[in-house]
């Protein structure tokens, strides 16, 4: 797929015990199936061949023959088709029988990958059967051609060091473990991570209990994340012996942490995902700065294969990134926010000795959610919310909506107000500069410095600090005036985005009552504005998002950008399916090119940002987060949206 998606399917096909016609034939119409929905990589389940519950029957070279035939028919199968296959089976070698992962691709076995991790209690008896293999790749010569004869021998790779690459995408690197390797201390994937693999498949035979599927879904979501890999699952299920236990098939797809895709229990099929390995590989060229001891050369054997289909991907992702989907999150997520943002502030605030918290209040929702951030702050240390000083301060663009609604939510939360109209002095301050009074960005930086030198003074005048109320969403496009909003002694909102700045008041508004409530939900529904100009007919007439686009697009290539790592061309392809019906293709291509140039041009001001409380995996903070020379030129990534 393009953008380096790969369309990958862990499959549960009913079996039969020691039935291998039955199986294989089960397994070669799954393949069918998946070739035609365009999968790309196929993972079937442990010992799905033959079955994981053969018991004694694994001794018989009856069934190891047949086996290796079925697994024949399989790899014939895979002829012509652009699909990575694994399925598991018993191999004798060298007198002993090994559990193995077959990767077979194109009418070839490309090797098998024995199980490290061999069980040997309850109702798993492998320690009988099956040995474990620690040794370094090998090679074991098979009967498995395509040809009749003495040709029908093959030499195949055998190992749990083999890496499978894509010959034609980078970083789609598939290794594979069984079942039992994930459940131990150190699993062999965690080897396989390190030497390349973003994707590992796990073919299982996992009994059903209860509580467990929840455990197998947490440990398989947290391998993935550990390694910022990708990790397939397929469980066995339907047709293995119910003697001592019963199998549940739970097929499961996650992809650094995230639950892409997941069967239900007790059933057979394809549980189908796009797994993104570019954005894997990009995880790992930011965490991945250690080697595992060995030589990567000299370690894994790469084996090559080519599954890329020239197809779109159809994968979803949220209209609001930063805002949780999950309503039984919402609540939690808002008050763990505000919590993080209250502990920084909390923080500065006792180490500064400050007596007093200064904040510019606005009307708008960065200085609401500031201030509340404030009260919640100060209230932890005790500090007397009459040593919040709110400071409105209105001038040429301020409408007496916001100016009443600042007046209104500083007295519902019990905080000083103070009213310091800036007019006059703004207005000598362009006289002094001989500026003409057009309506100019002097006229309108002129204000917002004038409003930074008010709080500076008063946190001077009472031994206080000024608390910033810029957000996440205006560093990345560089929407505040440099030494005027830009500047504080902490700004609490630096790493929550505009639509997060929403959600968060939208839930303090909810669970408030009286003035508060009507007040934050008056905010909530006023237009985003720097109310720099004068009002038309007492409306405001300078609205942001008119100027520099609508926040919910800016959040959405922000989020796509330094936290997925996408392309313009690849966030602007999702962009145009997330936001279909809602904004034209050009609309957005429009705005992703502001953005863009914005973002590039803007870094000097996020080089110098002050202090601000990181509260998720999305920050410009220089100290860390994101560094990017204030110079960089944006002219590939400008050329890149408009493929």
């Amino acid at each position: 797929m393009k953008f380096g998606y790969v369309k990958t399917a862990a499959i549960t096909p009913e079996i039969r015990v020691a039935d291998i016609e039955f199986n294989v034939n089960n397994v070669l119409s799954l393949i069918e199936k998946a070739e035609n929905i365009g999968i790309e990589l196929a993972v079937f389940p442990e010992l799905c061949i033959t079955g994981y519950t053969c018991g004694d029957l694994f001794y018989s070279d009856v069934l190891l023959k047949a086996a290796l035939d079925g697994l024949k028919k399989i790899a014939k199968a895979t002829e012509n088709k652009k699909m990575l296959v694994f399925v598991g089976l018993p191999l004798k070698k060298d007198g002993r029988i090994y559990n193995v992962a077959a990767a077979v691709s194109d009418g070839k076995v490309l090797g098998f990958v024995p199980k490290t991790y061999i069980p040997n209690y309850n109702e798993f008896y492998e320690k009988r059967y099956f040995c474990v293999y620690k040794g370094d790749t090998a090679i074991v010569r098979v009967n498995i051609g395509q040809k009749t004869g003495a040709e029908e021998y093959i030499d195949v790779p055998f190992g749990t060091e083999l890496l499978f690459c894509d010959g034609e995408r980078e970083n789609f690197k598939v290794s594979a473990e069984i079942c039992e390797d994930l459940w131990t201390g150190l699993p062999p994937s965690c080897a396989h991570a390190v030497n390349g693999a973003t994707v590992i498949v796990n073919l299982s035979c996992s009994d059903e209990l209860i509580g467990k599927a929840e455990y197998r879904r947490q440990l398989v979501k947290m391998q993935s994340a550990k390694l910022n890999c990708a990790y397939v699952y397929a469980d066995a299920g339907d047709g293995e012996s119910t003697t001592d236990a019963v199998y549940g098939g739970h097929d499961i797809v996650a992809e650094n942490g995230e639950l892409l895709s997941e069967s239900e229990l007790f059933t057979t099929g394809m549980t189908v995902a796009e797994i993104d390995t570019d954005f894997l590989a990009y995880e790992r060229t930011k965490t991945f700065n250690y080697d595992f001891g060995r030589s990567e050369n000299a370690a894994y054997k790469r084996i090559y294969f080519n599954a890329s289909r020239d197809t779109l991907p159809t994968r979803k992702y949220a209209r609001t990134p930063f805002v949780p989907e999950d309503s039984a999150l919402l609540s939690a997520r808002a008050e763990l926010i505000l919590k993080i943002q209250a502990e920084g502030l909390k923080k500065r605030l006792t180490h500064s000795r400050a007596k007093t918290a200064v904040i510019g209040l606005s009307g708008g929702l960065d200085s609401t959610l500031a201030l509340l951030v404030t009260v919640k702050a100060a209230d932890v240390i005790g500090m007397d919310r009459k040593k919040i000083v709110a400071v409105t301060m209105p001038c040429f663009g301020t409408t007496e909506r916001t100016f009443d609604n600042s007046v209104k939510l500083a007295r519902s939360l019990g905080v000083t107000l103070k009213k310091v109209n800036i007019a006059k002095s703004v207005t000598r301050h362009l006289k002094d500069i001989k500026h003409g009074g057009m309506h100019d960005v002097t006229y309108e930086n002129a204000q917002a410095r004038e409003r930074t030198q008010v709080l500076m003074d008063i946190a001077n005048e009472t031994g206080g600090i000024v608390v910033g109320t810029g957000d996440l969403s205006e560093l990345a496009l560089g929407w505040a005036t440099y030494n005027g909003d830009h500047m504080s002694m902490y700004g609490v909102n630096a790493s929550v985005p505009k639509t997060l700045v929403r959600f968060i008041v939208g839930y303090y508004a909810d669970a408030s009552r009286g003035k508060l409530k009507a007040v934050l939900h008056d905010i909530l529904d006023t237009p985003v504005s720097p109310e720099l100009l004068p009002p038309e007919n007492g409306d405001i007439s300078q609205k942001t998002e008119d100027i520099v686009g609508p926040y919910v697009l800016h959040d959405f290539f922000l989020y796509c950008t330094v936290r997925k790592g996408f392309s313009p061309s690849k966030t602007l392809y999702f962009a145009k399916s997330v936001f279909k019906g809602e904004f034209t293709g050009e609309v957005i291509e429009k705005w992703l090119k502001i953005f863009v140039r914005r973002f590039f041009a803007q870094q000097f001001k996020r080089s110098c940002l002050p202090d601000g409380v990181k509260v998720g995996s999305v920050a410009l903070s220089p100290r860390g987060d994101w560094r990017m020379p204030s110079d960089a030129v944006s002219e590939l990534w400008l050329k890149d949206a408009e493929k």
